[in-house]
């Protein structure tokens, strides 16, 4: 069996921003060489001769250069967001170059361009398997071990909070795009928008309850695809005050949307937002929740406790990796529980889970 660290090739594209440094450093720690990538030419290079690995320069907006620095790769893991704009020319290139693709989306249109054209992907003989990170991780896993506990489930919800929250810039940057769209559900099996702030509800945490608001995370489009409950919902833990502001702040969605307001806010935010700390990130711990209830009101229920999100991403995207280029036979669009297993996000280190009594 090839292993990621011998015959096969593998990349990490986004060595620059937060999330493709350390997950560099994850695999590096692991003791694989990926090549690292970017647009950059001097801060790449500066990435690779620091944790003395080779590197690779280039735009996706060449697709030719794109392709063909590819060419060699079996699998490319994408830490360059926000994946909106990512997405599309990097997976042209993972078709022409026959490269298996992962990244680190929690982006609800990118998660449907993905699954609505896996006999694409298939044709190519690509594994591509978006959001092996926070999101959607450890979420996808709690929805499909509900799904093995209830089969006949009807409705799915799903809730994470943090201690802190601190995001790095590529995810302030999505949460800004997600912001100017407002919120959104899955009913009856389709995607459904709704209001910013609109849909709260009190959620029993491991900790205690805590007032929570919907949110348009990555599951409401894979938690689908995983279990094929037609009705989802995702919430994240959120006090009075900061709720206010959100139902505030919907009304400047269509001013947020204007490209010249979001390249300004995108700069800013380039230029102030760094990130949590290894000290912080440390520090911080996720706790989880998941409910799944069928047509007579049967109740499942899970809870998770797991690191950081982005001590948690870096482990599962790396891990996830290495899976895709142990195993033979990956051709498709998959969600991570689909692509690893439900019990996946159980194997990464400080994730545990409680069941519910009846479950």
């Amino acid at each position: 069996m090839d292993t990621p660290g011998s015959e096969k090739k593998w990349m990490i594209y986004g060595v620059t921003g937060y999330t493709g440094k350390h997950c560099a450093e994850e695999a590096v720690r692991r003791g694989l060489q990926p090549v690292v990538a970017g647009r950059n030419r001097k801060l790449v290079e500066a990435a690779a001769a620091k944790l003395n690995l080779p590197c690779a320069v280039f735009s996706l907006d060449q697709p030719d250069k794109a392709a063909a620095a590819l060419q060699d790769m079996d699998l490319v893991l994408n830490c360059a967001g926000p994946f909106s704009a990512t997405i599309q020319p990097f997976l042209e290139a993972c078709v022409r170059s026959r490269c298996h693709y992962l990244d680190v989306t929690g982006e609800i249109p990118v998660f449907e361009y993905v699954h609505l054209n896996t006999e694409r992907w298939k044709e190519a003989g690509i594994a591509v398997v978006p959001g092996v990170g926070f999101d959607v991780v450890p979420t996808d896993c709690i929805a499909a071990l509900l799904k093995e506990a209830l089969p006949d489930a009807v409705q799915l919800r799903m809730a994470f909070k943090s201690k802190t929250g601190k995001v790095s810039p590529g995810t302030a940057k999505t949460i800004l795009e997600g912001f100017s769209k407002g919120g959104m559900i899955r009913h009856e099996g389709r995607l459904v928008s709704i209001p910013s702030g609109s849909l709260v509800r009190k959620i029993p945490y491991a900790d205690g309850e805590y007032l929570s608001v919907s949110i348009p995370w990555g599951d409401v489009s894979t938690a689908y695809y995983s279990t094929g409950i037609p009705n989802i919902e995702l919430y994240t833990a959120m006090p009075e005050d900061r709720l206010q502001l959100v139902r505030l702040m919907r009304y400047l969605a269509p001013l947020v949307r204007l490209r010249p307001v979001q390249r300004l806010i995108k700069n800013q935010i380039a230029q102030t937002v760094k990130g949590p700390t290894e000290a912080e990130r440390l520090a911080d711990t996720s706790e989880l929740y998941g409910v799944a209830t069928n047509g007579a009101g049967e109740r499942k229920e899970i809870w998770m406790s797991a690191p950081n999100g982005y001590t948690l991403t870096f482990d599962a995207a790396v891990s996830a990796a290495e899976r895709v280029l142990e195993e033979e036979g990956f051709a498709g669009a998959y969600t991570p529980s689909q692509a690893f297993g439900a019990d996946f996000a159980g194997t990464l280190e400080g994730v545990s889970l409680r069941f519910s009594e009846e479950s």
